[in-house]
């Protein structure tokens, strides 16, 4: 028997979100987390037009991804460059259908996502921006990227530390085919909302100390934190995209952790 449900939430007894299989589940949920939106906006006297919603389908199937298609989303976040070029070579029928990486990316993965991807959120070191700068060249493309920023302190994620963006941001117009749009960040994993919140403090107050000075033309409007356990919070304190996977697809069967490495990979050579 399913477990009872919580329409308030959205969630079951177990605080999982049950798996969307229709168009019509996809729908419901779309509008559920764009309610969620507009009370967070109205609580923080911001316009709900000011924050984008990014559907993540990374691990879901190709059939779930064209139902959420169906249902309206025209943009899709993914974790594993091998697995979002793999969809997106399998759905080229849906031209309309845009994709955003968001997961940490080997320099040898770089030919894979300047190949397909509209949007790249986790730009953290120079070796990646050479690598995509060369790929995208060679592809006669462009590509939005955001500044990925380790706002927790933890080990454990991918960002550069608060302290090296400026250093990093000032190299970044030597990179043309790279258009920085803003600053991305995980928080903390935590039940603890204040301390979530101090995540999302940091990279506004960071983004507003680096548009003072950033290069012409480096723009850092964005601001994209808050997933499916926060992103609320994230729209309190300034967000403008937020990423947001179970909400929307229903809960995945592993944790996060397995496709946010406890351990940095090592890099590879890129080819």
């Amino acid at each position: 028997m399913p477990a009872p449900f919580d329409t308030q939430t959205g969630h079951d007894q177990h605080g999982r979100y049950p798996e969307a299989t229709t168009v019509e589940d996809f729908r419901r949920n779309l509008a559920a987390v764009q309610a969620r939106i507009a009370a967070a906006c109205h609580r923080a006297c911001r316009d709900p037009s000011s924050v984008r919603l990014l559907p993540v389908s990374k691990t879901k199937p190709e059939a779930s991804l064209r139902l959420a298609h169906a249902a309206g989303c025209r943009m899709l976040g993914e974790n594993k460059p091998q697995e979002a070029h793999r969809k997106w070579e399998a759905m080229q029928d849906l031209a309309d259908l845009h994709w955003s990486v968001i997961g940490h990316l080997q320099t040898n993965k770089a030919k894979l996502v300047a190949r397909f991807a509209s949007e790249f959120q986790v730009l953290d070191s120079l070796r990646v921006a050479e690598a995509l700068e060369r790929r995208l060249q060679a592809e006669g493309r462009s590509l939005d990227v955001f500044v990925q920023v380790n706002t927790s302190g933890e080990a454990s994620k991918y960002g550069l530390s608060p302290e090296d963006v400026q250093g990093f941001i000032k190299e970044l117009p030597a990179f043309p085919a790279l258009r920085v749009r803003g600053l991305m960040t995980l928080a903390l994993f935590s039940a603890e909302a204040e301390r979530v919140r101090q995540c999302f403090i940091l990279l506004r107050t960071l983004r507003d100390q680096l548009q003072q000075d950033a290069p012409a033309s480096i723009g850092l409007d964005e601001l994209s934190m808050g997933m499916s356990g926060d992103f609320e919070i994230a729209i309190e304190e300034g967000a403008t995209v937020v990423r947001v996977g179970q909400a929307i697809f229903g809960a995945r069967a592993r944790p996060d952790s397995h496709y946010w490495p406890d351990e940095p990979s090592t890099e590879e050579s890129p080819s």
